[in-house]
């Protein structure tokens, strides 16, 4: 048979390359299956078709399935570095870009040419002779941002700031308000850190509180919500140099620039020349906890490290603030479960057999590429840092791993979540709670492959009611949460020596240096039989008595799974909502055994509490505020929508009535008459599952967002404001029929179990600092620090945020 010229066979299969339009996704740097990249062996091949990347193993596979012959293949060679470059201090929050943090990255150069498949004929690109389709579909590829890049996840740049469209023409009101230079607090409260001058009105007013209760006491967009007034500046952040300061703009929910900001302070009688900086911007504070942040024992700072390579010893690039997914994905993968299946039982080759058209949205084969990545060895290999100088002798110099970059499995773990999508830290906690959910909706219908299954366990609340009868209600769920009970701590004595030499060393103006500091320690023992203590609930609605009484609720196990994972409630809320991080050792042997803290079940000879339905609560009959329907009507809506939106929004106020109106105006039960639980039927469904991902329960998320006019924010504080909301009102006989088949699936066995996951949280609050993982592998512990990977030397076990225990059998 004749051969055929290469450039025939090009032309032959013209109808398989497309010219991209400029919203076609176009990956170019990494391969969808695996995570080689164009500086892999083999380089990477980009579907001219689909504009999928795919590496020398893995482009076959695609040919197999699309038929896809033409590729633009992809080379980049390293160029050989002049003698250590210096390294510069970072003037941005950035990595790899100007003023950001320099990485040391070698320089590559990079080739290209056409590759038809199957026989990997090849031809030149650039080249004249190509036709002019193949020449215009792969300069665009070449010219185009990838789509891994488009994220941003490598950049890790904190956004640039736009001018706000309210900075113009800005209505400012002559109050007579006249901002000293110094000495500022909030109008509404003692805070005198973290204060926001409102550019209309000259109030001065305290920012935000985060989730676990610190930064401000959210007066600032309080004042806003009320107002209306748009933008603030950070007072502190305000210096010669204008564009540096903090200004905000709550309609855009964004900092921005006002290019009038100095006749705006002026009006204030603010002098900006003449004022010092006195507090971080937002991405300075980001820039200082990255640089300077004092990692202590979490990283074993200080201590000499053996790096380890191989398979199961690679470690995850930092895509910018990602250590808790890091963190979190190294245990996961130490799991069985999820070691067979995603890697001992599925093939890359066959993830992508099953996967649809674009694999990069298929959780199932994003997994699978992970699972790969991190087990199989493949990209855990020795890197030493000056290995372009033949000189170089390995026994002399620490090797390093580059480690993988989670980008694909982040986009796709994250899509239905707004949180993980962004580019802040995140709660570790969270995030495995969101991961968890995930992977059991990817495996619906499919039980028994399910892999979070082995993190699942089932607990029954026994409810004793002072009538003397008892209701049961079973729940699920994947980790254990403790509170810690720091009157339990060991070390009482030392304790209170420290606190009087602590008030000398105040009374003298001293502070107390880091090695004198002594924390309580708090046996692990002593949190989970705080977890099994019996509970006093107030205001229980007794079926028994018909009234509200106190009852004494206990909970136990009704399964043990084959990992127990424990959360420690290390972030608590003081009254007033003062927040408090807990700086506390829990002392965690190595073996724990919970089998007493498994649940007894029905006792013979109990009484269980009678059905019936709570008749004196009328709480439930939702009521319309009727200050806000008669504004509403006098606008010229309909009375009985007019309720339902007062009723739906909680009667948080006439703005957000309306827009619940204007927004509901088409509903086709808009008509029908106000019925009890009306309001519960309309909650965002996706606003509960986001609660849900938290670890609340779905009738207590449903609950919360009724009560909080659907503000995901108001919701979660109003479930820690009403930690009781789980039982108190629950109709006490849904209980009693909950029947033993809810464990049905769940693994049980034995409630012993050794230590062989940690991971530890260092900073004020879980959505900053960073997170670590040490992991007991082959007998020795090890910590996986984003790409660093070694053995470890003293691991912090009293010092852990999540706890991962396997059962051992037997």
């Amino acid at each position: 048979m004749m051969e055929v010229e290469p450039m025939d066979l090009l032309r032959s299969n013209l109808s398989r390359v497309r010219i991209p339009e400029p919203t076609n996704r176009i990956f170019k740097h990494e391969c969808c299956l695996s995570f080689d990249t164009p500086k892999s062996e083999g380089g990477l091949y980009i579907d001219m078709c689909t504009f999928l990347a795919f590496g020398k193993d893995c482009v076959g596979w695609n040919f197999e399935k699309t038929g896809n012959p033409v590729y633009l293949h992809v080379k980049k060679t390293k160029k050989l570095v002049p003698e250590d470059r210096p390294t510069k201090k970072p003037t941005r929050l950035a990595i790899g870009v100007e003023g950001g943090f320099d990485n040391n990255e070698p320089e590559y150069e990079e080739t290209h040419s056409i590759v038809i498949l199957p026989d990997y004929v090849s031809l030149p690109f650039p080249s004249v002779e190509l036709p002019e389709k193949v020449r215009l579909a792969a300069d665009a590829i070449v010219l185009a941002e990838g789509a891994e890049r488009k994220e941003q996840v490598a950049a890790w740049t904190a956004d640039k700031k736009t001018v706000s469209t309210y900075a113009m023409n800005l209505q400012q009101v002559d109050n007579g308000v006249v901002i000293p230079p110094s000495g500022w607090k909030c109008s509404k409260c003692d805070k005198t850190e973290n204060l926001w001058l409102n550019l209309t009105d000259g109030m001065i007013l305290c920012g935000r509180r985060n989730w676990d209760g610190s930064g401000g006491n959210n007066h600032a967009v309080e004042h806003y919500n009320e107002t209306g007034y748009p933008l603030a500046v950070k007072l502190g952040t305000i210096t010669a140099d204008l564009e540096a300061a903090d200004v905000y703009s709550y309609p855009e929910d964004n900092s921005v620039l006002d290019p009038l900001l100095a006749q705006h302070l002026a009006f204030f009688g603010i002098d900006f020349s003449s004022l010092q900086k006195t507090e971080m911007t937002t991405a300075e504070r980001e820039l200082d906890h990255n640089t300077n942040f004092d990692w202590n024992r979490i990283q074993e700072s200080g201590e000499e490290k053996e790096p380890i390579f191989g398979p199961g010893y690679t470690g995850l690039v930092n895509l910018g603030n990602s250590c808790y997914l890091a963190a979190t994905m190294q245990v996961v993968f130490t799991t069985r479960s999820f070691c067979s299946r995603y890697y001992i039982n599925q093939s890359l080759k066959k993830a992508f057999e099953t996967a649809p058209a674009d694999p990069t949205v298929d959780l199932n084969m994003q997994l699978t590429k992970l699972a790969h990545g991190l087990l199989s060895g493949k990209y855990s290999m020795p890197v030493y840092e000056n290995d372009d100088n033949a000189s170089v002798d390995p026994k002399t110099m620490t090797p390093k791993q580059e480690g993988i970059p989670p980008r694909m499995f982040k986009s796709v773990i994250a899509a239905s979540h707004p949180e993980f999508s962004s580019m802040r830290q995140q709660d570790a906690l969270e995030f495995f709670l969101h991961f968890l959910d995930q992977v059991e909706r990817s495996n619906a219908g499919k039980a028994e492959l399910d892999p979070a299954k082995c993190f699942k366990f089932g607990i029954e609340d026994r409810i004793l009611c002072s009538s003397g009868k008892v209701a049961y209600n079973k729940r699920q769920d994947y980790i254990l949460s403790l509170n810690i009970p720091l009157h339990e701590a060991t070390n009482k004595e030392e304790m209170e020596l420290f606190h009087k030499l602590k008030a000398e060393k105040l009374s003298e103006g001293k502070d107390v240096s880091a090695d004198e500091i002594v924390r309580p320690r708090v046996p692990l023992e002593a949190c989970l039989r705080n977890f099994s203590a019996p509970e006093e609930i107030h205001d229980f609605y007794s079926t028994a008595l018909k009234a509200k009484t106190t009852a004494l609720k206990t909970a136990g196990f009704t399964s043990f799974p084959d990992y127990l994972v424990l959360h420690m409630r290390k972030f608590v809320m003081e009254e007033g909502w003062v927040p408090k991080k807990l700086d506390v050792y829990i002392d965690v042997p190595d073996i724990i055994d919970i089998n007493h803290m498994r649940s007894k079940g029905h006792h013979p000879g109990e009484e269980l509490l009678p059905d019936g339905e709570p008749i004196e609560e009328d709480s439930d009959q939702p009521s319309a505020n009727e200050d806000i329907v008669a504004q509403l009507v006098s606008m010229g809506f309909n009375q009985l929508h007019c309720q339902k939106a007062a009723i739906n929004t909680s009667n948080a106020g006439v703005e957000e009535a309306m827009n619940w109106l204007l927004s509901h105006m088409d509903d086709p039960d808009i008509d029908n008459p106000i019925s009890k639980g009306h309001s519960s039927d309309n909650v965002d469904q996706s606003k509960v599952d986001t609660l849900i991902s938290f670890g609340f329960e779905d009738h207590v998320a449903r609950k919360a967002l009724k009560a909080s006019g659907g503000d995901i924010e108001k919701a979660t504080e109003w479930i820690f404001s009403n930690p009781d909301a789980s039982v108190s009102s629950m109709d006490a006989s849904a209980s009693n029929t909950t029947s033993a088949a809810n464990d049905v699936g769940l693994s049980d066995g034995g409630g012993k179990y050794r230590l062989i996951g940690i991971v530890s949280h260092m900073g004020t609050s879980t959505h900053c600092g960073h997170y670590v993982a040490h992991i007991l592998k082959e007998g020795r512990w090890v910590i996986f620090n984003d790409a660093k990977v070694a053995v470890s030397v003293n691991p912090p076990k009293d010092m852990g945020y999540l706890y991962f225990f396997e059962r051992i059998d037997g």
